[in-house]
């Protein structure tokens, strides 16, 4: 069985601490725990750490497309390691969610975002897991593309912190489990 769990961001230092980011934020913190290196994939377009987890062949990626071309990747990926849409879960902002809050969801719309909805179009399948954790709403009088494009403020990276701790702890423990069963709860 294979795994793919993917990041979605925005690559290059200008979107780095952003929210849109936070896919990226979430995997490099997972390879980080799990001792995986990136490499880089050029025919897949993504940044890519293989490993092995009890028994479960995990690949780690963040596709390097911006976020409005994800999809690419994630469809490349999932081609070239033979991974079926149901075993491919992506990680990425939510607008619509409160700051700091998870929610995992094993199909469904994109719900507006540009990056899980190429996913869909790219995997021709909506029944992938997403990981959608909560960046708070647009605030008034700001363009939606402006909010996500914006850094997190100190306070919320030291909130994100450990957010990002519990997220990734939560991913390993659903892999070596099986189970996405206790992913669910909220993080605070």
């Amino acid at each position: 069985m294979t795994k793919l769990i993917v990041g979605l961001g925005n690559p290059g230092s200008k979107y780095q601490s952003t929210r849109h980011n936070l896919g990226f934020m979430i995997l490099d913190r997972l390879a980080e725990k799990l001792n995986a290196s990136w490499s880089e994939d050029l025919k897949t377009l993504a940044d890519v750490a293989e490993l092995n987890l009890d028994g479960v062949k995990v690949i780690l990626a963040k596709p390097m497309t911006y976020m409005n071309k994800s999809g690419e990747a994630v469809g490349a990926l999932a081609r070239k390691f033979k991974v079926e849409s149901g075993d491919v879960w992506v990680a990425h902002d939510d607008v619509d969610l409160p700051f700091g809050r998870l929610r995992v969801r094993l199909d469904g719309s994109a719900g507006g975002h540009k990056g899980v909805q190429s996913v869909i179009d790219s995997l021709q399948a909506n029944d992938f897991v997403r990981l959608k954790v909560g960046v708070g709403g647009t605030p008034e009088k700001m363009a939606l593309e402006d909010w996500v494009l914006s850094k997190f403020t100190k306070e919320e990276l030291d909130v994100l912190e450990g957010l990002v701790e519990q997220v990734t702890n939560k991913i390993i423990d659903a892999i070596k489990s099986g189970s996405l069963e206790n992913i669910t709860e909220n993080l605070e």
